[in-house]
């Protein structure tokens, strides 16, 4: 049994090695646990149930001295895939390494494949042709005090032997199963109180379900019964476990074995589903809330997974029992309501429904909890298919608290509310936003409802946009102090939400989202009243400044659109007292105040930058001259903020460079040094990554003028980023260089369309000198083939598109392969080497020099034949491997499994 162990364990993972990726070396320590960890995944988790499997078979005479042995050994070793069939589908639990369950789904090769794709089995010949295999359930089943992980791994090991119906019925035969499943086995026994044995046994008989047999066998010895009891049991992952099987029992059993549709008049169900679902309606009818609640949950479960037309018949016989929870107070299921209700109404089944479940839904819009309504409101509206009259009482519910806030704001009311009636008693809402313990909760809940709402492409009801701003509006007076209403209830709630941060987030997320709404310009200066409040206020908390800034710019990013308010005057009243309040918050001492005042600019300039009145309004301000100053801040992550801002201001200066308040501080050069300076001097990597961003985005974005010779320009920065420690900022040296080889090649006659053909002027070899000579000036074919033995595998991938890229620009498909054929060239030499050297991939992270034999990486013809020869597809394929490969080979995981037995020499020739 030794031997099938760890064969099985060897074909877990992938084979092959990588040519380009050095394999890392383990040490000892480093390699037990790996193996520990690969083993405690099979259920195995002490170091005596290692050695148990690794131990040698006994004698006859020795085994009978004693206890029975945990594994008998066989002669016939079955094939590694074979074996792993039955290995392969341990679900996820808690506390398992996912490297290695990637490692052991990863390896799944050759027939294991084929076997996954077309869902079968291990096949009877194989348990047959290897008797261990019913031996090793025999042997623990023969322990009198097995251990938890042994026997959790084996009730595993026969479901998923009992998956195939001719396994099921030899090992019947052999009776197994009724010891391994049945009240006679682990189900009476010590063990069972270990959850991991009981979990086991879920999972087991949820591999076994695939056949009729297999269900009838556990609907006959009392299995159904077991599950159900199992759906409250301590442990979440058996009670879930047991859920989801119920779930797939019921279908399949429809699914399998009925043979006509089922109506509400003639309900001939199968046996099993008649006992799991006459199991459901007892629950919830009997006193037990526990009860209750586990079939409140498997019915959500299984109308939330099942579509079927037998749905609707199952949910008649259970409707009116659900209706009777909504007013049934000693129950307390209410909270549990809404999802289940929910999940029926997103069923196809009921979408087209005008009698008694839309009615149900309307009885519990109206007994549900406010905090409990909600959910169900929002729901209902974002469902395409509803009755009017029902969306019409969500949008009611969802709507209440916010007209509640608008009526303790002023009595009697100033303005409209937003709603006409109401679905509850407003007392209930009023109630819950009087207490201290509550209000902020609905408030939040119902504030994110909203912003989930307005975040949809098309709403399907008309929000009264009016009135919920102005209802945004007082909730953030009432937050900050701005607003007292003399009125009980309005001076409570006040007190309430005084300097409350989650209610100011929440308001704040939801004004964001508003703006691009139309229909509300007549409150625009009460807005912007209260933004500027926020954003002057010392006392305001940095990540409620961060929304303010973010929901201002998304409002002053909307001003020039809307119709109402097109007044220039009161455009640059509002930007310069927004620039003011900038100026303060950018000699903030706070770091996380000075950098959401960067990104607020940056998002200002982004949105503004042709509008004039922003333009004069931003130029005539301090606030250039203080974003130069913070490119030199204590804080990496201001500094990095600092140059995104100065880079995108720097479009703003340069096209500007008529205004008077202009000086020579704000000049294209000056800004160019710095962020050069920055780049190569900065200790931290936020600062130097903004950096090599911009300098792509003056590229992409054609502001080629900035720059005054930008072959120069592109040279300068790759040579810097080269050599930059940080993997992102070669990556973005890279993406820099794809920006400007493009240009270059389009420039030069090449279509913009990749896949247009090439003309002849482009192809001719005036043309193609032209390019390469430009490359081969800015230094690019030294840093991309150098950046394809990058250690860090992202920068090999980029460099070798871009290679790639070029390649298909120097020569169509049809012409590469006869150049490749003709390769002899007095570079030839010089090919060779960097081929070989590119085969050594990260090993070779200096190029040698000196040998005689390098390539001239600045010569247009060696770059040409370059291109043209050396094989990019398999550089490619391999710097698309996952870089630890090598780590789960066969080799590196049976080095740590004899690791973590501890008796390499002993095992070394049956593992490998």
């Amino acid at each position: 049994m030794k031997r099938v162990f760890l064969l099985a364990a060897g074909s877990m993972v992938l084979t092959g090695t990588d040519r380009s990726l050095p394999k890392r070396s383990f040490s000892s320590r480093q390699k037990a646990g790996r193996g520990e960890v690969f083993l405690r995944n099979l259920g195995l988790t002490t170091t005596e149930q290692v050695k148990q499997l690794s131990a040698p078979a006994e004698s006859k005479q020795a085994r009978s001295s004693h206890a029975t042995p945990l594994f008998v050994s066989s002669g016939s070793v079955p094939h590694s895939a074979d074996f792993l069939l039955f290995l392969r589908p341990f679900p996820y639990r808690p506390g398992r390494s996912q490297q290695c369950l990637r490692k052991r789904r990863g390896s799944e090769t050759g027939r294991l494949e084929r076997s996954r794709r077309t869902g079968e089995g291990p096949t009877l010949k194989l348990v047959q042709d290897n008797p261990c295999l019913t031996e090793l359930i025999t042997s623990v089943l023969a322990l009198p005090e097995p251990s938890p992980s042994i026997l959790s791994f084996t009730l595993r090991l026969a479901g998923m032997l009992a998956a195939s119906e001719d396994c099921f019925q030899h090992l019947q035969q052999e009776k197994l199963l009724g010891r391994l499943f049945g009240e006679d086995g682990s189900l009476n026994s010590v063990v069972w109180e270990d959850a991991s044995v009981r979990s086991g046994w879920v999972e087991g008989v949820r591999n076994m379900m695939h056949h009729q047999p297999a269900l009838h066998f556990l609907c006959s010895g009392g299995g159904i019964d077991v599950i159900f009891t199992l759906q409250g049991d301590p442990s979440l992952f058996v009670a879930s476990a047991a859920s989801r099987l119920l779930v797939h029992m019921l279908t399949f059993s429809l699914e399998s074995e009925m043979t006509k549709p089922l109506s509400a008049k003639d309900c001939d169900w199968p046996v099993c589903a008649q006992m799991i679902i006459k199991r459901i309606e007892d629950s919830l009818q009997s006193s037990s809330v526990s009860r209750i609640k586990q079939s409140l949950k498997l019915l959500t479960s299984l109308f939330g997974c099942c579509h079927a037309p037998w749905t609707e018949v199952l949910w008649l016989g259970v409707a009116k029992q659900v209706e009777s929870f909504l007013t049934e107070e000693s129950v307390q299921a209410q909270h549990m309501l809404a999802d289940l209700l929910l999940n029926v109404a997103r069923s196809p089944v009921f979408c087209d429904t005008e009698g008694s479940f839309w009615a149900l839904v309307t009885s519990a819009l109206e007994h549900l909890t406010p905090v409990q309504a909600g959910p169900l409101a929002v729901g209902i509206l974002r469902l395409h298919k509803c009755p009017q009259n029902v969306r019409i009482q969500a949008l009611t519910v969802l709507l209440q608290p916010m007209d509640c806030i608008l009526r303790a704001a002023s009595q009697p009311l100033e303005y409209a509310g937003l709603l006409d009636e109401s679905v509850t008693d407003p007392a209930t809402v009023e109630s819950v936003l009087s207490s201290r313990s509550s209000c902020a909760s609905l408030l939040c809940q119902t504030l994110g409802h909203l912003e989930e709402l307005l975040s949809l492409m098309h709403l399907p009801v008309d929000l009264p946009y009016t009135s919920l701003l102005r209802s945004l509006i007082t909730i953030l007076q009432f937050c900050n102090g701005l607003l007292i209403p003399a009125y009980p209830l309005g001076s409570k709630i006040s007190q309430i939400l005084i300097v409350c941060f989650r209610v100011q987030r929440s308001a704040l997320d939801v004004l964001a989202v508003l703006s691009e709404r139309k229909g509300c310009d007549t409150l625009v200066e009460s807005l912007f009243d209260v933004l500027l409040a926020y954003l002057e206020s010392p006392n305001t908390n940095p990540t409620v400044l961060k929304k303010s800034f973010q929901a201002a710019s998304k409002w002053l990013v909307c001003l020039p659109e809307m119709s109402r308010f097109n007044s220039q005057w009161q455009t640059k009243k509002i930007l310069q007292d927004v620039f003011l309040v900038l100026q303060k918050r950018l000699c903030s001492p706070c770091w996380e105040v000075r950098d959401s005042s960067l990104e607020f600019l940056t998002v200002l300039i982004k949105g503004l930058r042709d509008q004039d009145e922003f333009r004069q309004t931003l130029l005539s301000s301090e606030v250039p001259r203080l974003t130069e100053d913070l490119l030199e801040d204590p804080e990496s992550y201001v500094r990095a903020s600092a140059v995104t801002t100065a880079g995108h201001l720097t479009f703003i200066t340069y096209f500007a460079a008529e205004s008077p308040v202009i000086g020579s501080q704000y000049n294209k050069e000056n800004t160019v040094a710095k962020l050069q300076e920055i780049l190569s001097t900065d200790p931290e990597g936020f600062p130097r990554r903004a950096v090599i961003s911009i300098f792509t985005k003056w590229l992409r974005q054609g502001y080629a003028g900035l720059l005054q010779d930008r072959e120069q320009f592109v040279s300068r920065v790759i040579q810097i980023a080269e050599s930059d420690l940080d993997w992102e900022v070669r990556l973005g040296g890279l993406e820099l260089v794809e920006v400007f080889c493009v240009q270059t090649l389009c420039r030069l006659g090449r279509p913009k369309c990749p896949y247009a053909p090439l003309s002849s002027a482009f192809t001719s070899s005036v043309g193609q000198h032209e390019s390469l000579q430009i490359f081969c000036q800015a230094k690019l074919f030294g840093f991309l083939f150098r950046s394809l033995c990058d250690c860090d595998r992202p920068v090999g991938q980029k460099a070798c598109d871009v290679l790639l890229a070029l390649r298909s620009s120097f020569y169509p498909s049809n012409t590469l392969k006869d150049f490749q054929e003709t390769g002899d060239s007095p570079a030839g030499h010089g090919i060779a080497w960097l081929q070989r050297t590119l085969r050594q991939g990260s090993l070779a992270q200096n190029f040698p020099s000196g040998s005689g034999n390098e390539i001239d990486f600045q010569d247009p013809e060696s770059m040409l034949l370059a291109l043209g020869t050396i094989d990019l597809e398999e550089l490619h394929d391999d710097l698309n491997k996952s870089s630890d490969h090598v780590e789960k080979s066969p080799q590196s995981l049976l080095q740590d499994i004899l690791a973590t037995v501890g008796t390499v020499e002993e095992n070394e020739a049956d593992c490998y």
